[in-house]
């Protein structure tokens, strides 16, 4: 692994941040305004999570906190960590506004037990949580499952819901409908990088150019990240695909999922399209 890696990704999602927090698609303000609102992410977790309440969670690569803060509102005593300070500045900054029993540290996925023992935060968690779109940010899954190991109190549960690596690994931008297979499926040793100022939700009015434009990324198949959980030494107890996403990856052939608010799926069978997947494994007592 390259520190060069991380230190673009960082700057990248430091003015991501920036873009996010004022974007509608974020809609930080809503935490404020309803301290009943919780994230859409996790209100499609939430079966699978089971009760929080009195649970002590940590929530890797949690960007500007919003599905952090939403597991405490569930009932979790949540630390949020991410790469980027100037998402963990929002995150705590929004946090201390609403209350919530949220805190927030900066540090790279593969350092967070040393930059939680820095700040004086715990060491062992019943929950270890992980949302859309993070795995690809890491260069090595079966070192990730070992820090989530680490950070796992005996019986307590990793749980990943992702973007599922087929369809990540679709070709962008074809001017036909056809799902063709581009970019790589399994973890590499080289990563994919991309160089614009593109993100994922639009800014607001006064949203900043994002001009730190390179970053890096890597696919993971199904069965690496399995076997990394399991080698890592937690038990598998859920492995589940389903073919709607939070992201709309193929844009506009994709369309909103009547009664699932942001959950996507293709517009034309989508049957054949596997846009996520959920794993929870249990480290043992």
């Amino acid at each position: 692994m390259e520190q060069r890696w991380f230190d673009d990704n960082a700057a990248n999602w430091d003015q991501r941040a920036a873009v996010h927090a004022g974007s509608p698609g974020y809609g930080l303000q809503g935490y404020l305004d309803d301290p009943a609102r919780i994230s859409a992410t996790v209100a499609f977790d939430r079966p699978d999570l089971g009760a929080l309440d009195g649970v002590q969670g940590i929530h890797l690569q949690c960007h500007l906190g919003t599905d952090t803060i939403s597991l405490a509102r569930l009932g979790a005593t949540m630390i949020g960590l991410d790469l980027s300070p100037e998402s963990v500045a929002v995150a705590n900054q929004l946090a201390e506004r609403t209350g919530d029993d949220a805190r927030f540290v900066a540090s790279n996925v593969y350092d967070a037990p040393a930059a939680l023992a820095e700040a004086g935060r715990s060491l062992q968690y019943d929950l270890v949580y992980t949302g859309g779109g993070a795995l690809c940010w890491l260069p090595d899954i079966a070192a990730w499952a070992r820090v989530c190991a680490e950070l796992l109190a005996p019986g307590g549960v990793l749980h990943v819901r992702d973007f599922h690596p087929v369809m990540l690994a679709l070709a962008d931008d074809r001017d036909d409908d056809l799902l063709v297979l581009d970019l790589p499926y399994f973890e590499t040793r080289e990563p994919m990088t991309w160089d614009d100022g593109l993100t994922y939700v639009a800014g607001g009015a006064d949203a900043p150019e994002i001009t730190a434009t390179t970053n890096h990324q890597w696919n993971h198949g199904i069965a690496e990240t399995v076997t990394a959980v399991m080698a890592a030494g937690l038990q598998l107890e859920l492995l589940r695909e389903d073919r709607t996403s939070g992201w709309a990856r193929m844009g506009e052939a994709m369309v909103e999922v009547p009664g699932l608010e942001h959950e996507y799926e293709l517009a034309d069978r989508p049957e054949r399209l596997p846009a996520t997947f959920t794993l929870r494994a249990r480290r043992p007592l």
